[in-house]
């Protein structure tokens, strides 16, 4: 919004230290001539003992208001240039954690969230206000973070069912003898599923999981048929194990988790030969699943930072298709989290990793 300049803040105490100053200077000025001077009379007679003779008349208000107003003018001057330039400098100083506001406003406007103030010295109203923007912009950086990593983990997981359609298509040309049916059906149930998973994304970026009661045994088996034609391409052998194993939250983003465990153990794994088993079972009140792949052996210091973002372990087995970004075990860490349960990652020691989830098997974590 343009606004018309006026006075700045600094100019406007400035103004009121000096104006200040001068009216408790007339103050005193008149509480001189009103308790003092008004009661000086104006002329003495000076007498002097033992003479009965007048010997002078001495003017004495006049003399001493002759002599006090232009001292008095004086004063006033010098209150009036101390005034402005104590009030000049007193103002500076005081509107100086303002001026780092201020600073910092103008650059988080320019994009810049991870500055703060941090204000220094004890508590007052300026450094009140300073923490409370300080927390604000904590807030809003925590928020265009979290926006940033739903628009990274939306296009992650929406370019997965595109991959699969692709292995299908693939795995169709390769064997002329799969009939077109077959094809299209589980094409169609791809497509279904990416559907349902932008839904489940939205909301997962809401904040809200879902209570319906999901047999993780299931949803395995569905994510192993899943992405059987991945495994056959790259000659991995995939087996489900276990029992049913019941947890409560959205069926679609439970569903996600286990086919991102399931594939990142499939293209993460030794190139031919490899191995990945499912495995689910109930322990008392939790419900467990494991994804146990072989491969390379993993640094111990790695495997802490694997469900970061971006994060694809540089000692991982890579493959000439395109690696991911990163996201998958983040994304599962962001479902587990929501569910309300745990994620324990263990590297074999003959190589390849071990990832065991935890769900309690009745609470929900709403967020």
């Amino acid at each position: 919004m343009d606004r018309a300049s006026g006075l700045s803040v600094r100019l406007k105490l400035t103004l009121s230290y000096a104006g200040f100053l001068m009216v408790a200077g007339a103050l005193l000025l008149t509480a001189v001539w009103l308790f003092l001077l008004r009661y000086v009379p104006d002329q003495a007679t000076l007498i002097v003992p033992g003479n009965n003779e007048m010997t002078g008349i001495f003017p004495v208000r006049s003399s001493l208001l002759r002599f006090f107003a232009p001292r008095a003018a004086v004063v006033l001057a010098l209150l009036l240039v101390l005034g402005l330039a104590g009030g000049w400098l007193l103002a500076g100083r005081m509107l100086a954690p303002l001026a780092r506001i201020t600073d910092a406003t103008r650059t988080a406007t320019a994009g810049a969230l991870a500055h703060r103030i941090r204000l220094p010295g004890r508590r007052d109203e300026f450094r009140e206000l300073a923490d409370a923007f300080d927390a604000m912009l904590a807030r809003l950086e925590a928020h265009v973070a979290e926006q940033q990593r739903f628009a990274a983990n939306a296009s992650h997981e929406l370019r997965t069912p595109l991959a699969i359609s692709r292995a299908l298509l693939d795995l169709a040309r390769k064997d002329p003898a799969r009939g077109p049916d077959e094809l299209i059906d589980r094409l169609h149930t791809v497509n279904q599923r990416a559907i349902d998973l932008t839904e489940a994304l939205l909301l997962l970026s809401r904040g809200n999981v879902g209570t319906e009661s999901v047999d993780l045994s299931l949803v395995a088996e569905e994510a192993a048929e899943t992405l059987l034609p991945l495994a056959e391409q790259r000659r991995i052998t995939l087996e489900v194990t276990g029992g049913a194993a019941r947890a409560r939250g959205s069926a679609e983003l439970l569903a996600r988790m286990v086919t991102n465990l399931v594939q990142n153990a499939v293209v993460h794994n030794l190139p031919g030969g490899g191995t990945v088993t499912v495995h689910t079972e109930s322990d008392g009140d939790i419900s467990v699943l494991r994804v146990e792949n072989t491969g390379r052996r993993l640094p111990l210091d790695l495997v802490p930072t694997l469900t970061e973002p971006f994060q694809r372990g540089t000692e991982r087995v890579r493959t000439g298709e395109h690696a991911g970004a990163g996201l998958g075990l983040a994304i599962v860490h962001s479902i587990v989290r929501a569910h309300h349960g745990t994620l324990d990652l263990v590297p074999r020691p003959d190589g390849g990793l071990l990832v065991t989830v935890r769900f309690p098997r009745t609470a929900v974590r709403v967020w």
